[in-house]
């Protein structure tokens, strides 16, 4: 029997609290949720590992350091709302529900957004729902939100994306560029988002967020 309470532990003291994420809302949410439930079953032995998991083509579940570092830096309140994009099974999304009043997750695979919703209903998280569609779209209809959060990389964010942020949310994402990665979180003001380096990472580009290209004569 593999003790997962143990290994969940072990990641947080040796992949997250090292990353210097110390908000013990964050520690305290990520040691609460079983991340090996939202899984794959034949990758529950792998669920603590570091690295990026890899759940589909072209998808991952962020590793932990990566993950709690843009927890960190978007830094959600108890009574935000947050958009979660590209939650997967749901993992990112049940750790955020600890640390916000409200998730909406999106997922563009019907049969996973399903899947999660299943997974988060029986585990007890209520004040999140998981919708399907495009995820460079968002969910405008159930915005604006405190805080738009990115499970995966981006070359450039769409501007529709950006308006269902409130002014003074934040956005947090990977940008890739070429085989190197940065995260940075974007601040909504009066003249746009202003988006500031917070750290180095990885993750594929996510459908949607791939850099239109441009034409010259």
């Amino acid at each position: 029997m593999i003790d997962f309470a143990a290994r969940r532990t072990m990641m947080v003291d040796t992949q997250v609290r090292p990353s210097d994420v110390t908000k013990f809302p964050i520690i305290e949410s990520i040691l609460t949720v079983p991340r090996e439930v939202y899984v794959g079953a034949d990758q529950q032995e792998a669920a603590y590992v570091g690295g990026n998991l890899t759940i589909a083509p072209g998808r991952v579940i962020l590793e932990p350091r990566s993950f709690a570092k843009l927890l960190d830096a978007v830094d959600i309140q108890p009574d935000e709302a947050v958009l979660d994009l590209g939650c997967g099974f749901g993992y990112s999304t049940a750790v955020i529900a600890n640390l916000a009043d409200a998730v909406v997750a999106v997922e563009d695979s019907a049969e996973m957004a399903d899947d999660a919703q299943g997974r988060l209903s029986a585990q007890g998280v209520d004040n999140a729902a998981v919708i399907t569609g495009a995820l460079a779209e968002g969910a405008a209809k159930h915005g604006p939100y405190d805080v738009i959060v990115v499970e995966g990389a981006v070359q450039e964010v769409p501007q529709a994306l950006l308006d269902q942020l409130k002014d003074g949310g934040r956005i947090g994402a990977l940008f890739m560029e070429g085989s190197l990665g940065v995260a940075r979180i974007g601040h909504k003001g009066e003249d746009g988002v202003t988006w500031r380096y917070a750290f180095n990472a990885s993750a594929p580009v996510l459908q949607g967020f791939e850099k239109t290209a441009t034409f010259a004569l």
